[in-house]
């Protein structure tokens, strides 16, 4: 099995332009757009939930294709490592937009009704322990995939257990994980502060978390699917 350690870093436009420049349309969406559209924007059933949904549905592909195709060549852990993304994804996506509920408009049952913040049928909306604490290890994942590992790559190699190397995230993912950490940070200055940095930042930063987690699969699929020259994809 090879490894194909310049996947990202040969495509910019994936783990730079794109992130930036959905940085940037933020910036001028806040500036320019009035309340009531940006409202919209990030409400439940807005652009940008639906743009989480896509990215990891995306995602899920990914890590179902790399399973199809790379199955003969995975060793166990791998396999295991890869159906769990793919069942992360799956169940995100799902999540995101309450299982069709919100492109189908069924009515929520009573008794679920009592029990979801939202009133839909989702399970996010119900506890805690499957919204806020699923999100903190999200982020957590990506500042240490994005951030920690690849210095210590850099800077401290050897602390680094060798025999998790094909599960490491490219260095190039640091981008995405520096503004996810980035709106973390402005988010809790500006909560300090009582004022709004943007409109639900917590929906934009899941955005570049489902983002950091669809580069990453892609990254892995190109790791471990072979090409049929014998080199990854």
């Amino acid at each position: 099995m090879s490894e194909n350690k310049s996947f990202l870093s040969g495509n910019p436009i994936l783990w730079a332009w794109l992130p930036l420049g959905f940085l940037a349309s933020q910036i001028a969406f806040e500036m320019t757009l009035p309340q009531n559209v940006l409202q919209a924007m990030n409400n439940e059933n807005g652009l940008i939930e639906l743009l989480q949904a896509l990215i990891v549905f995306i995602g899920f592909l990914v890590a179902l294709v790399t399973l199809i195709k790379g199955w003969k060549t995975m060793r166990t852990p791998l396999k295991l490592w890869i159906t769990l993304a793919a069942l992360c994804c799956l169940y995100v996506t799902g999540e995101e937009i309450s299982w069709g509920q919100h492109f189908f408009n069924w009515m929520t049952p009573e008794n679920w009704q009592a029990v979801n913040d939202q009133q839909e049928t989702n399970l996010h909306n119900t506890s805690s322990w499957l919204d806020q604490k699923p999100r903190i290890i999200l982020l957590l994942g990506v500042i240490c995939g994005g951030l920690i590992i690849p210095a210590l790559q850099k800077f401290k190699p050897e602390w680094l257990p060798q025999r998790f190397k094909v599960i490491y995230p490219e260095s190039a993912l640091w981008l995405l994980a520096a503004i996810t950490l980035a709106h973390k940070i402005g988010d809790k200055i500006a909560e300090s502060a009582n004022t709004l940095l943007f409109e639900r930042i917590s929906e934009l930063e899941e955005t570049y978390m489902f983002y950091f987690v669809l580069l990453y699969l892609l990254t892995m699929y190109h790791r471990l699917v072979p090409s049929k020259s014998g080199n990854t994809l």
